[in-house]
């Protein structure tokens, strides 16, 4: 066993007797209240005991002064007949009092077993959904599931031939997009696509640049129409005219409410995670670029005190493996969203290979691959599922294959992972079905050896 397995082992040793101590504290804080509890009802029985006995005890007096007073008043036979009336009042007085004391007992015993459960089951609830301060919270449901969706790149350029087919098909993405990837992308509970673009109007193109993007802030409810719930800005286009256009898409993107990962105003944002919880599965969200591959990129990396992308390329690896291990402290999947490849290349490079071994290596549970614009291959990395490219989503005019990515999870662990084929034709993305549908398949099993693809697009790792 190397250093690195057996650092894997101890840190998962290390967080499961973590778990094993949130639960035995939970059992002690459970035994407590319900120490306290039967106290309280044995000192309140106690006490009304005592509250009756005195009763008693001075309407047995008051009844005794009363009887010597009328033994004076009396004939003897009168006195027996008395007495005798006096006994048979007495069983009836007592008889209630007895009868309040064990109402009132069980009446606390019920009341401390309803609220002990409701203890016990609120516990249940946070031990299940395990959320941290700063999760977004998903309504959980009866499914015990939480539904992921990934898709490639996406581009909103103004000037690009898929906005310009966009504004002439009444600005409507059902136009663009088939409705029936646009219902798998809306019905998950978390759909996330790569954002390679600013949104923004100022600013100058970089200077030397073949391709710099950018699309009026108003289109960022395109997203929120083919039901994006988050985006990466970990690209190689997320600083295409400048420092402005990024600080500009960042202020877009959180006025309409959509989270983003991969790059920020400064190193400790864009390295951060986003973390959704639903059903008791938390999942984690990281994403980060290797493009493009120099020490000095035209698209800056983020620093302690200045804005960019999240970079992990060369030494800067480290910073990605370092926050997949922050995040994986915490319980949870945690998925790695990475911009990296070698463009039009449907094979992953050398450093993709080292790399999605590194990150599998560090805890990441999910590598999600974009950059390339075409497709590439799913692979299994020392257990971890990978697809090292998605290819172009929704970008260009060109015809190419593409495809979304639906996984399902469980409480268990991975429970699905379909990969649904799609063709962008015409400035379109469809569904693809019948013979296209097959086709992609059978590509996407012939560059993916050893793993197994079924008819429907579910994929065994």
């Amino acid at each position: 066993m190397n250093n690195t397995d057996e650092q894997m082992r101890l840190e998962r040793e290390r967080r499961r007797k973590k778990r094993q101590k949130r639960r035995l504290r939970a059992r002690i804080r459970r035994m407590e209240v319900l120490l306290l509890a039967t106290l309280f009802i044995v000192l309140a029985c106690f006490l009304i005991r005592e509250h009756k006995s005195a009763q008693e005890q001075t309407i047995e007096a008051g009844r005794t002064a009363a009887s010597h007073e009328d033994d004076a008043k009396t004939m003897p036979g009168e006195k027996e007949e008395n007495e005798a009336g006096a006994s048979d009042e007495q069983e009836p007085d007592q008889n209630p009092d007895l009868a309040d004391t064990a109402d009132l007992n069980e009446s606390l015993q019920d009341e401390q077993k309803a609220e002990e459960a409701e203890r016990t089951e609120e516990e249940l609830r946070t031990e299940e959904t395990a959320a941290e301060p700063g999760d977004r919270k998903l309504a959980d449901d009866d499914s015990g599931e939480i539904v992921l969706t990934f898709a490639g790149d996406v581009c909103f350029h103004d000037a690009y031939s898929n906005m310009q087919a966009y504004v002439q098909r009444g600005s409507d993405i059902a136009n663009c997009i088939s409705e029936k990837l646009l219902t798998q992308m809306r019905d998950s509970d978390v759909c996330m696509v790569n954002n390679e673009f600013t949104y923004t109007t100022r600013g100058e193109p970089t200077a030397g640049k073949t391709y710099a993007f950018r699309s009026k802030p108003e289109n960022v409810g395109i997203l929120k129409d083919m039901g994006v719930d988050i985006v990466s800005l970990a690209n190689n286009h997320s600083y295409d005219y400048g420092e402005v256009s990024l600080l500009d898409t960042l202020d877009t993107l959180e006025r309409a409410g959509i989270p983003y990962v991969g790059a920020g105003r400064d190193k400790k944002e864009a390295s951060g995670a986003v973390t959704f919880c639903k059903n008791g599965i938390r999942v984690t969200y990281l994403s980060a670029t290797q493009i493009e591959r120099l020490d000095d990129p035209d698209t800056k990396g983020a620093t302690e005190n200045s804005p960019g992308t999240f970079r992990c390329w060369g030494k800067a690896l480290e910073d990605l493996t370092d926050a997949v291990r922050r995040a994986k402290e915490k319980e949870g999947v945690v998925i790695v969203y990475i911009h990296w490849g070698t463009e039009n290349v449907a094979q992953p490079d050398w450093a993709q290979l080292e790399q999605a071994k590194a990150l599998a290596q560090a805890g990441a549970d999910l590598i999600m691959g974009d950059h390339s614009h075409c497709l590439q291959p799913f692979a299994n990395v020392d257990g971890v599922p990978v697809i090292y490219s998605l290819g172009n989503y929704w970008f260009n005019s060109k015809t190419l294959d593409t495809g979304l990515v639906k996984v399902v999870l469980s409480r268990e662990g991975l429970k699905s992972y379909q990969f649904i084929p799609a063709v962008q034709h015409n400035c379109k993305t469809t569904i693809a079905d019948g013979a296209e549908k097959e086709r992609i398949l059978e590509y996407m099993r012939s560059i993916s050896p050893g793993i197994s693809i079924d008819a429907d697009g579910f994929v065994d790792f």
